[in-house]
């Protein structure tokens, strides 16, 4: 399978290359140049595997034998889960009335980020040593990702990760999991500024492609396709535990409700149900709420200043992977995306095109994926 930029300039990759990428050359997301369908035979098939078992079926519709050979990746995907505390990896707790709660949050570090990132890393490990190449993994976090990465590469001896840390702005926890690793591939640096703010010079470095392919740079953020990838399974396991029956015409629908911060899962989630899986969609953001105001209004645009919140991983005003999503919804064409793109770039401020609300899509309007504010909603509280 092959990957391309959502901006259309870069060369297009294999899932090697797209995995050893942080962005694009041109600035854009790689994502897969083709979206495979899934047929209702291959769904019941599916329903009755496990977490770990989705995800080896999904990798290897994405990744491809010639480059990972199934047995191959079925030994990575069950060495990237050996650690996990719950035998299933992940489970699903049912409450009342319908409601259900998917538990991401049995790995070391408890973020459900544990879950994408152990399997980058295997994947990352098992090219590097067939290479013999090393690489320098550049990483900014608003708290659970950096933890979570360090955790996945610390003590290898062909990666070396730089965190960048904004001071002030993760929880306690989270920094201690990240400043008291003292193994020597893992460097950590304390950043002023905020998360978004962070990510700036990031975007920057990566952009000069003959400093990035000197110093074999990369990045485990979810700009990483590879993170996404895995994050798909998040949405199959949950759809099939919550159907109880796949012999319905139509398949039922399954509403999934994704909190959301650089809309990692939400990409993830609309890929899944891009390529067959029948879910509803609805964004749950803190006062953070771009995602929310674009899904209602069209309204791209960053508010005065990031809002602290106990959700510290969800205080994210420049959701980088609805550019994935955008790109989704514009029919995968590059050039709509890299002028919305490169506008808000310049301006901070972007207004979808009108037609985008008229059309039934996933984002715009309601019926596929609505936003819903907490405090703005019965049963939900503001933040303090």
């Amino acid at each position: 399978m092959w990957y391309v930029s959502t901006r259309g300039i870069a060369p297009r990759v294999d899932f090697e290359g797209a995995l050893f990428s942080g962005y694009a050359p041109d600035g854009g997301l790689f994502m897969p140049e083709e979206l495979p369908q899934l047929d209702r035979e291959t769904l019941c098939q599916w329903s009755t595997l496990s977490y770990p078992g989705l995800v080896k079926e999904l990798c290897a519709l994405f990744i491809g034998s010639e480059l990972i050979p199934k047995d191959d990746l079925n030994d990575l995907i069950d060495r990237a889960f050996s650690r996990f505390r719950h035998r299933e990896v992940v489970h699903l707790s049912r409450l009342r009335n319908g409601l259900n709660v998917l538990e991401l949050w049995h790995g070391v570090t408890y973020a459900f980020k544990d879950l994408s990132l152990s399997c980058t890393a295997q994947f990352l490990q098992y090219f590097l040593e067939k290479r013999e190449k090393h690489v320098t993994v550049v990483v900014g976090t608003s708290g659970d990702t950096g933890s979570a990465a360090i955790e996945s590469v610390q003590g290898a001896k062909n990666v070396d990760i730089i965190v960048l840390l904004p001071k002030g702005h993760c929880t306690k926890i989270q920094e201690l999991q990240m400043t008291t690793v003292l193994k020597e591939n893992v460097h950590v640096f304390g950043v002023e500024g905020n998360s978004d703010e962070l990510d700036e010079p990031i975007k920057t470095v990566f952009a000069d492609v003959a400093f990035v392919k000197k110093h074999n740079l990369m990045s485990l953020n979810s700009i990483n396709w590879s993170r996404v990838l895995v994050q798909m399974a998040h949405h199959f396991f949950a759809y099939f535990q919550c159907t109880p029956s796949l012999d319905t015409h139509p398949l039922p629908l399954v509403e999934v409700v994704v909190p959301t911060g650089a809309a990692g899962n939400l990409a993830a989630g609309y890929i899944a149900q891009k390529i067959g899986l029948p879910i509803r969609l609805v964004v749950a953001v803190n006062r953070n709420d771009i995602i929310h105001r674009t899904v209602q209004q069209g309204d791209f645009s960053l508010s005065e200043a990031v809002k602290s919140t106990l959700a510290s991983a969800m205080d994210i005003q420049v959701p980088y992977n609805m550019e994935r999503v955008f790109w989704l919804l514009f029919g995968c064409d590059s050039q709509v995306t890299r002028a919305l793109m490169e506008q808000f770039e310049r301006t901070q401020s972007v207004n979808l095109p009108k037609e985008l609300h008229s059309k039934h899509s996933p984002v715009l309007p309601c019926p596929c994926l609505c936003s819903q504010v907490p405090g703005s909603c019965p049963g939900c509280w503001p933040d303090p």
